[in-house]
């Protein structure tokens, strides 16, 4: 007899009269609201507006969901689409299946119109949201644990997945829970994310690449212990040769983009306020510095013009001085002479 173990849920839905509430949805849409939470105060400490997030989250999500349940069903077609299904079951959202994959990339196409629409940088806001999505992941995966699905191999571990429901194929027992390692990673993923932004002050995409390249170390080993059914290609599942090529695609880009673009960007959301302050003050800064320059090059001799135009104008002084000395007698016994000349003529 097993002596510990995680339990799963009798039921993955509550009706509220004629409404189903399902666990599944409740997961994603828990998920989202912590996205948008920690995107929004990440945005604000990077000199965005408060609310910006949102805005684009309103593209963002539903271009996610379409994306995601997209990539299921093209990979999993044969669930929908064989002999004896339903196809209309590709609709049943509710039930289970959206691909990350999907999720991310069609996720990305509909924020990118609502930065557009902003005239906000893409890259920036995805470095913002970037920790938020992985624990919007997080939170995601125990929806699997409600609908008993996306288990791994028969184990007897103590924290054993205990598997009762018989349908779609399944079999009760005790197996891994890929859902709670993946819940646990993603968790881990945010936290270095984080960490990582703050210590390297990463910018233009890079922290969001550093997401998708540490989410797919992990997803290629969750994915090997899974048991559900999926496509092989050369031995290995289809998600695994994905989170290859993904993970590889975001290091390239965090090479690349650190050797073209490094630093931070300066401004990623006009007209907000305090935007813009960090490159007003280096403006400042060098203007100063400038003037600076220029007048110490005057009060050594410099070239006339440096600076602020501060070494011209004490030109122009020393000209009329010069000028103005030039009709004047040059010692004390002409202007002597002077004065008695001026009183003669006026006796």
């Amino acid at each position: 007899m097993e002596l510990a173990y995680i339990p799963s849920p009798s039921r993955g839905v509550l009706y509220l009269g004629p409404i189903p509430l399902r666990g599944y949805a409740f997961c994603i849409i828990i998920g989202v609201f912590i996205a948008v939470w920690l995107g929004n105060k990440r945005w604000v400490a990077r000199g965005g507006r408060s609310g910006t997030v949102a805005d684009i989250a309103v593209w963002a999500v539903p271009f996610g969901l379409v994306g995601g349940r997209l990539y299921h069903v093209i990979t999993d077609y044969e669930l929908y689409f064989s002999e004896g299904r339903d196809w209309v079951d590709a609709f049943k959202v509710w039930e289970g299946g959206l691909g990350i994959w999907g999720a991310i990339a069609l996720g990305a196409l509909g924020a990118w119109i609502g930065a557009r629409r902003r005239g906000i940088p893409m890259p920036a806001y995805a470095d913002a949201v970037a920790p938020g999505i992985a624990l919007a992941q997080a939170m995601g995966r125990w929806g699997n644990w409600f609908n008993q699905e996306l288990y791994g191999r028969e184990t007897h571990v103590p924290w054993a997945l205990h598997i009762t429901s018989s349908e779609g194929g399944r079999v009760p027992g005790y197996y891994h829970p890929t859902f709670l390692y993946e819940s646990l990673w993603c968790i881990g993923v945010a936290l270095l994310v984080i960490w990582a932004d703050r210590r390297f002050k990463m910018g233009h995409g890079r922290a969001f690449a550093l997401y998708v390249a540490a989410y797919c170390v992990g997803r290629a080993w969750i994915e090997y212990m899974r048991v559900d059914d999926a496509h092989h290609i050369l031995g290995l599942r289809l998600n695994d040769w994905t989170a290859l090529i993904v993970f590889l695609l975001a290091v390239a880009y965090i090479v690349v983009s650190a050797r073209k673009r490094p630093g931070r960007e300066a401004v990623v959301e006009p007209g907000a306020p305090g935007a813009g302050t960090a490159a007003t003050e280096a403006e400042a800064g060098d203007e100063d510095g400038n003037a600076a320059v220029g007048r110490t090059a005057d009060e050594a001799g410099g070239e006339p013009g440096d600076g602020d135009g501060t070494g011209a104008k004490a030109e122009d002084r020393a000209g009329d001085r010069v000028e103005d000395s030039a009709g004047e007698p040059a010692g004390p016994d002409e202007a002597a002479a002077k004065d008695e000349a001026e009183s003669a003529r006026k006796s």
